[in-house]
């Protein structure tokens, strides 16, 4: 279990669930934290628990023992959406950005940027009980990205979706981690959002136990030599780079560091740098392929072909 839990934005203390007074335990003596910045995975078999310890993490559902302690705005995509709702998707999407403090001018654009995004924009006059399957599952998602929220609960919420709307949810999970968001998340794709997950537990009966990153499948993923970008980037002396999806593979005593990126992630990465306070000064961007990263540190952080700063700032 997470010991150091005292700069948890939410955490678990001996927390425990069951369905009925004297039924079986689905969880029980569960502890650990979730911390700003951290992409968190949940693993386990079928029917081990991990939909109900996401409802505990989202506040859906109580403890019956134990406590939950903390509660930054929290959203939630369960694993099965009602669709028969008496909204359209805009007017749904507006009503719960209301509900969670946006002004309506402010719940309105957001729900019209989110549908667009994953390529709804078109259903936004739709009646939610006339949206298919994959539609109904973009809105499902909009709704808990709609107000930035502090912690992120997401339950398969990648299944139904089009590869092209997959890919804006990696890219929005990513967004929330840079912004200083958490995410957790369940997923069957064993190897969603490689290189990213900070942190990974195994429900196994009624526990919930920490993997170690050996044996995580985040490291499997990251090991499988996908496309990934290397950014050298500067900061103040002695500061620690911004939480981005990627690891750090290089550092020099001058503080210019070298990350490597998921390749679908860098967009994010680099704003990330360029938005810190203090920002960091984003010396290059190289392409990065299998075994790439090893040849830039040991070339002293130059010998890639990369793209000036100032071509990076216009991208």
């Amino acid at each position: 279990m997470d010991s150091d839990l005292a700069g948890a934005v939410l955490r678990l203390d001996g927390v425990g669930r069951r369905y009925a007074v004297g039924g079986p335990w689905v969880l029980r003596g569960v502890g650990f934290g979730i911390r700003a910045g951290t992409l968190v995975r949940i693993e386990g078999a079928n029917g081990t628990g991990k939909s109900t310890l996401l409802r505990l993490l989202a506040g859906i559902d109580a403890p019956s023992e134990g406590r939950v302690v903390g509660r930054p705005r929290t959203a939630y995509v369960p694993e099965r959406f009602p669709a028969a709702l008496p909204f359209t998707a805009a007017g749904y999407l507006t009503h719960l950005g209301r509900i969670h403090g946006l002004a309506k001018g402010a719940a309105e654009r957001g729900a019209e940027e989110w549908l667009e995004r994953f390529g709804a924009g078109s259903h936004a006059r739709t009646p939610l009980s006339e949206l298919s399957k994959g539609s109904s599952q973009k809105v499902a998602v909009a709704q808990a990205l709609l107000a930035g929220p502090g912690l992120l609960v997401l339950d398969e919420a990648w299944t139904g979706l089009d590869a092209a709307a997959r890919d804006e949810l990696d890219r929005a999970v990513a967004e929330r981690i840079a912004e200083g968001g958490a995410v957790v998340f369940v997923d069957h794709d064993p190897r969603r959002l490689p290189g990213m997950v900070d942190v990974t537990y195994a429900v196994v009966g009624a526990e919930v136990n920490l993997r170690t990153r050996e044996g995580s499948s985040d490291e499997a993923a990251a090991a499988d030599g996908g496309p990934a970008v290397v950014i050298e980037a500067q900061g103040p002396p002695g500061a620690a780079p911004p939480h981005v999806p990627g690891t750090v593979t290089g550092h020099s005593p001058e503080g210019v560091v070298l990350l490597t990126v998921p390749a679908p992630h860098s967009d994010v990465a680099l704003r990330a740098l360029l938005t810190a306070r203090p920002p960091w000064h984003v010396v290059s961007v190289s392409g990065a392929g299998a075994g790439a990263s090893d040849q830039v540190s040991a070339s002293g952080f130059g010998a890639s072909p990369a793209a000036p700063a100032s071509e990076v700032r216009d991208r």
